[in-house]
C-alpha cells in the first residue's frame, strides 16, 4: 500500500498522536465487523503517516453495509462518555488542521452532563472569546442543556459508544475493497466515547450520499431509539458552534436558529 503524509509545522502538542491513536482505536472494531479505517504507519509532533486510499464512487449497497459496520463500531463501546482513544493521555482536538481547538476528555457517566459540560459550553465559551458568540448565546445554550432530558427521552439511557466524532461526508472515503466491492473507509477522526447519534447527525449535517441506506443498514444491527432524526439538531449544535469559532459569519445565525428550534 502507498503512504500518505498529513503534516503541519508547529501543530498543537499531541495533535497527530491523538488522531493516530484514534484511528487505531476505531480500527480495533474491524474485528467485530466495524468499518474499514485507514491504517496508521507512524506519527511525530508534526506529521501522521497513513495508508493512501484510492477513491471510488459510493453505491446504495456499499452505504447499507457501511451503516451496519458503523453500528458495530459504536457497539464496541468506550469506558465513559468523553473517554479519549485507548492509549492516549494528552489533549484531544476538534476542527480543521489549520485551527484545531481542544476537545475535553473526561469520565462522564451520562450523555447530558457530557454533552453540556464537556462539549457545548466549552465551545460556546471559545466562540465568545473569539468574538463570534456572546453571553446570550451561552445563556440559551444552557437552556437547551437543561431541556436535554426531555429532548433525549429514552436515548439518554444509551451506553457510551465508540464514535468517530467528526463524521461529516468528507471523512468517509469510498474505495474498492479486496473483493472488488465498494466500501467505506474512515479518516480524520476526533475519536472519543460519545453518543451514537452524534456520528449519524454529523453525516446528516453537510449532506451524505445514500444517507437513507446508511441509516437502514445501521438499524439492522442496532435499532435506534424512536425519534432519533428529530434529535439530529441537538447533536449538530457542537459542530456548528465549532464553525462559529473557526469561521464565524452565517454559522452564528444558524447556531442561534438551531437553539431556538430546540426550545420550541
Amino acid at each position: 500500500m502507498s503512504e500518505y503524509r498529513k503534516s503541519r509545522a508547529f501543530a498543537p502538542k499531541g495533535f497527530f498522536e491523538c488522531e493516530g491513536r484514534g484511528l487505531q482505536w476505531l480500527g480495533e472494531a474491524q474485528a467485530q465487523g466495524g468499518p474499514r479505517v485507514v491504517e496508521v504507519y507512524d506519527w511525530t509532533d508534526d506529521h501522521l503517516d497513513i495508508e493512501r486510499v484510492d477513491p471510488a464512487s459510493p453505491t446504495p449497497a456499499a452505504a447499507h453495509r457501511f451503516g451496519a459496520a458503523l453500528a458495530r463500531m459504536h457497539d464496541a463501546g468506550a469506558p465513559h462518555f468523553g473517554s479519549a482513544p485507548a492509549g492516549y493521555t494528552g489533549t484531544c482536538y476538534f476542527g480543521p488542521l489549520q485551527d484545531p481547538v481542544p476537545m475535553d476528555t473526561g469520565n462522564w457517566d451520562d450523555p447530558i452532563t457530557y454533552y453540556g459540560e464537556g462539549r457545548l459550553i466549552p465551545m460556546v465559551e471559545m466562540g465568545i472569546h473569539r468574538g463570534a458568540l456572546d453571553a446570550d448565546d451561552l445563556r440559551v445554550t444552557r437552556e437547551v442543556i437543561a431541556a436535554m432530558p426531555e429532548i433525549l427521552g429514552k436515548a439518554a439511557d444509551d451506553k457510551p459508544a465508540r464514535v468517530h466524532g467528526d463524521l461529516w461526508s468528507g471523512n468517509v472515503m469510498w474505495t474498492h475493497g479486496t473483493d472488488g466491492e465498494t466500501e467505506a473507509v474512515l479518516i480524520d477522526p476526533a475519536a472519543h466515547g460519545g453518543h451514537r447519534e452524534e456520528d449519524l447527525a454529523m453525516l446528516h449535517l453537510f449532506g451524505m450520499s445514500y444517507l437513507r441506506n446508511i441509516i437502514d443498514g445501521y438499524q439492522t444491527v442496532h435499532p435506534l431509539k424512536r425519534g432519533f432524526e428529530d434529535r439530529f439538531t441537538l447533536w449538530q449544535l457542537y459542530p456548528i458552534a465549532g464553525h462559529c469559532v473557526f469561521f464565524g459569519g452565517g454559522y452564528v445565525s444558524e447556531y442561534r436558529s438551531m437553539l431556538r428550534s430546540l426550545l420550541g
